[in-house]
C-alpha cells in the first residue's frame, strides 16, 4: 500500500481513533481524561457522540464522524484502509448485542487486515498509550496483498 500518510499526520502527530458503545462511553472518557496530556499530543477522530463528549471533556480539538450505527464505524474502517489511522482505541461492550454489530465486526477485522493497534479495553489502552513507539515514525509490517489482488478469477 503506498499512501501519503507515512503513519503520522504531517505535523509529525499520530492519528489515534476513539470510538466508544454507549454503555462504555463513561469507561472511555475516564480513561481519556487520565490521559488526556497524551491525547491532546495527537490527531485525534472519534465516531458521533463519543467525539463531542471526547472535545468537550478534553478540551481539545476531535474530528467528529458520524455516530457508530449510522455510518461511523464505515467511515472508519475507509480511513484505515486508506492508511490514515495510527492507533485505535475501541470500548466495546463485549456482553451486549449491538444493533450494527456486522459493522462492529468489520471495524474490528479492517484493523486487523491492516495491522493497525487496536485496543479494546483500557488495559490494552494503557499499554498502547505509554508505548515508546507512539512517538516515533513506527511503521508496522506492511501486509502484502500480491496474491489476494493479482489472483485468478476463472471467469
Amino acid at each position: 500500500m503506498t499512501t501519503d500518510h507515512d503513519q503520522t499526520t504531517k505535523d509529525g502527530r499520530s492519528t489515534i481513533a476513539l470510538v466508544a458503545h454507549d454503555e462504555r462511553k463513561a469507561d472511555l472518557l475516564s480513561w481519556a481524561e487520565f490521559n488526556a496530556d497524551v491525547l491532546r499530543a495527537h490527531h485525534l477522530i472519534a465516531t458521533g457522540t463519543t467525539g463531542a463528549l471526547l472535545a468537550e471533556r478534553l478540551g481539545t480539538d476531535v474530528e467528529c464522524l458520524l455516530s457508530g450505527p449510522l455510518g461511523g464505524d464505515q467511515q472508519l474502517g475507509a480511513r484505515i484502509a486508506e492508511d490514515q489511522v495510527d492507533l485505535i482505541v475501541f470500548f466495546w461492550d463485549p456482553l451486549s448485542t449491538q444493533a450494527h454489530d456486522t459493522d462492529v465486526k468489520a471495524l474490528l477485522r479492517i484493523a486487523a487486515v491492516w495491522n493497525i493497534p487496536i485496543a479494546c479495553n483500557r488495559a490494552t489502552a494503557d499499554y498502547l498509550l505509554s508505548s515508546p513507539l507512539l512517538d516515533t515514525s513506527y511503521e508496522p509490517a506492511e501486509p502484502d496483498f500480491n496474491a489476494h489482488t493479482h489472483r485468478d478469477l476463472h471467469l
